[in-house]
């Protein structure tokens, strides 16, 4: 195992996938989160710039810690360096599954409260 091993984090957010790399993940303190801190991204120094890993630098740029919902995740994996992060839609036929999800609590109706 590597003294700082780095994990790629594959979760799904607002119809999309992201695919981002950090050195610290653990359950969070906020039952049903994991936490992801000190994100990593590719090197400034390329010649080639990636548009995608860009907006994904932007979007995390501030960020000292995230906190995912488990159910968002899709993958978790131990990775010897980081790759580029990406941020990709999901398409009709994708072979990913998500749990349904309710944003509120509505009881049935007719239901004693």
């Amino acid at each position: 195992m590597a003294a700082n091993p780095i994990y790629k984090i594959i979760f799904y957010n607002q119809g999309q996938v992201y695919e981002v790399y950090a050195r610290a993940i653990y359950q969070s303190d906020m039952y049903g989160f994991i936490e992801v801190e000190e994100f990593v991204f590719g090197e400034r120094t390329q010649l080639v710039v990636d548009p995608g890993e860009e907006k994904l630098k932007g979007e995390f740029e501030s960020v000292k810690r995230s906190y995912i919902p488990m159910h968002s995740v899709i993958r978790i994996d131990e990775v010897e360096k980081e790759g580029p992060g990406k941020v990709s839609d999901i398409k009709a036929g994708d072979k990913v599954t998500h749990l349904p999800f309710q944003s509120g609590f509505s009881p049935k109706p007719g239901a004693d409260s």
